[in-house]
């Protein structure tokens, strides 16, 4: 029994890595960055953003509270500090971070405290985990620029906090509305 579990654990990481591989070939390493964003349910973000050409790949997950490992049992209680949130791998040679953020503060109400559509609670916050000061510094610069826009009637409330930790979430949250073409969603562009 040993055997088979050694033998089907070492299959997956080889698939597992081999998507990864695959995912990468081509892509100079120096331009492969990570952006961390919630901005409500994120079967929804996860869906817009993981079609904008030069995203590698997307993984929901939580961020923002601060137990390292965490479920959604635990996460939908709303407290956690946890917020549903995007892990992004792109290519900054073909999209800027910048231009995620623009995809950002298109694809939900930024405006909205602890809520996006009927979901609410501070598990449901707008918020962006920045990686470093580079990605702050912008993060800060699109905030300011889309308050000035008028876009939206209230002031932008996206909370900006450090980067800590995500922990993936469960496998059935993982592309649901590619499993679930009919799934809800209150996300899209405006």
């Amino acid at each position: 029994m040993r055997h088979i579990f050694i033998l089907v654990l070492s299959l997956l990481s080889t698939l597992v890595f081999s998507q990864t591989e695959a995912i990468l070939r081509g892509t100079d390493s120096k331009n492969i960055e990570t952006a961390v964003l919630a901005g409500g349910c994120f079967w929804g973000m996860e869906d817009i953003i993981r079609n904008i050409p030069g995203v590698l790949s997307t993984d929901v997950g939580y961020s923002g509270g601060e137990k390292k490992s965490v479920k959604y049992e635990e996460v939908k209680m709303g407290h956690t500090g946890h917020a549903e949130s995007v892990k992004i791998l792109f290519d900054r040679s073909k999209v800027s971070y910048e231009t995620l953020l623009t995809y950002f503060f298109r694809m939900h109400d930024p405006t909205t405290l602890n809520q996006q559509g009927n979901d609410k609670g501070p598990q449901y916050r707008s918020a962006i985990f920045y990686m470093n000061q580079e990605q702050k510094k912008l993060a800060e610069m699109m905030i300011k620029k889309t308050n000035q826009s008028k876009k939206w009637k209230k002031a932008v409330i996206t909370e900006l906090r450090p980067f800590l930790h995500f922990t993936e979430a469960e496998e059935y949250h993982q592309d649901y509305l590619k499993k679930n073409p009919n799934g809800y969603t209150c996300h899209w562009l405006r």
